[in-house]
């Protein structure tokens, strides 16, 4: 089986429009998550996320691109072009077709949906745009990749809720390992901050109307987020031949269904995730020093999770780090694991583990270190990346550092 490395990332998120200010972010334990601002937010209950203000999409794309692509599709663009950059890969032929794109997301191309519902529901127009379908389809942003970085590889969109740029990462993982390619794109994108998007998670009664307080025993919901992080995934030989930066290195993944609830999880559907990227990692639980939890901040995903890993761990899981981003950049839905495993890298390439911010009362069911409040130095060598998602999907990464 071929070894994978990571030899490129890019992101936008709401903390920072790229990879190092994010790491920034993570490092001062900075929250991302403001008042949103759009139009009729006045009708939300909800008024709190992970928003990017300050995004300007005419100052990266023309006129023809913005009528093509929705926000979903623009923020992977702009995490792509970051990543691979970095990567210092060219996709000429015969590259090209070992090469291809996996991407998750869960909504896809919610503002054109809502767009273009208020244009006929609301302004009662008989016609919306001739590009509605291909703007707002679930592979649209894979597409666009492909086509804009001559990828003519494997590419396609999985969708599996929160669990979604897990699941991606995870089959990019498994086709450079098997062989199928040398080089992958992937990641994941979301953008629902939109009216129609909260409007329906608010029917859920999980969203917190004031701040995500992961683990804290008074923490009230999660908070949304939009953005994307996108990674290059290299065949191990072909990045050392070329002298690449490796930044780490994916050695396991496991994935799991529950086969219970469709939106309360399962700390079994969770630990045998956990266990199973562990074994396909070969690596002994002891080797973890640091886990980026799913840690929601809703009451029965962070206990759930905390028993889970209580109990793949056993007694390491008290010498565990455990720590939800989600605190400062949102609940990213299917581009959430993404943005994630960039505080992952953090741990492995610069001894610094994120923190888990808000957090205000400790909550027995939470006993573990979940790194309140303020970043930490420290030497890690393996680390995991948990993604638990409605439906009962449960997606883990392990990476080692390089």
């Amino acid at each position: 089986m071929n070894r994978v490395v990571i030899t490129g990332a890019g992101t936008i998120n709401a903390l920072a429009h790229d990879v190092p200010g994010t790491m920034e972010a993570f490092r001062e334990g900075r929250c991302g998550i403001s008042e949103l601002r759009f139009r009729d937010v006045e009708r939300l209950s909800v008024r709190i996320g992970g928003q990017i203000h300050d995004w300007a999409p005419e100052e990266a794309f023309n006129r023809q691109q913005i009528a093509l692509y929705d926000k979903f599709t623009q923020f992977v663009l702009i995490a792509a072009k970051e990543a691979i950059t970095q990567s210092g890969l060219s996709f000429e032929d015969p590259l090209s077709y070992d090469a291809g794109v996996v991407l998750g997301t869960a909504g896809g191309g919610v503002n054109t949906w809502d767009e273009n519902y208020r244009t006929v529901y609301e302004e009662g127009k008989n016609r919306v745009h001739p590009f509605v379908v291909p703007k707002l389809m679930n592979n649209a942003a894979a597409s666009h990749i492909s086509m804009e970085f001559n990828l003519k590889g494997p590419s396609f969109t999985v969708a599996t809720a929160c669990a979604s740029s897990n699941h991606a990462m995870g089959q990019a993982f498994h086709m450079i390992r098997g062989g199928m390619c040398k080089v992958m794109i992937t990641g994941g994108s979301e953008a629902m901050l939109c009216f129609g998007g909260i409007k329906a998670w608010e029917g859920l009664r999980v969203m917190s109307r004031d701040a995500c307080r992961p683990f804290s025993a008074n923490r009230n919901g999660m908070v949304q987020g939009e953005g994307a992080a996108i990674f290059v995934f290299e065949e191990y030989e072909h990045a050392k031949a070329r002298g690449a930066d490796i930044l780490a290195e994916v050695v396991g993944f496991a994935m799991t269904s529950d086969a219970g609830d469709i939106v309360m999880p399962s700390a079994q559907g969770a630990e045998r995730a956990i266990a199973g990227a562990l074994r396909d990692a070969r690596l002994n639980p002891e080797e973890i020093g640091y886990i980026n939890a799913h840690g929601t901040g809703t009451a029965a995903n962070d206990k759930t999770e905390c028993l889970a890993v209580s109990n793949a761990f056993g007694h390491h899981a008290d010498a565990l780090m455990i720590s939800s981003t989600k605190s400062m950049h949102g609940h990213l839905i299917g581009g959430t694991g993404a943005v994630e495993l960039l505080a992952c890298i953090m741990a492995l390439r610069d001894g610094v583990i994120a923190p888990t911010i808000n957090y205000e009362e400790p909550d027995p069911e939470c006993a573990l270190d979940v790194v309140p409040n303020e970043a930490r130095e420290a030497k890690v060598s393996a680390v995991l990346s948990n993604a638990f998602a409605f439906g009962g999907l449960n997606a883990v990464l392990a990476l080692r550092r390089a």
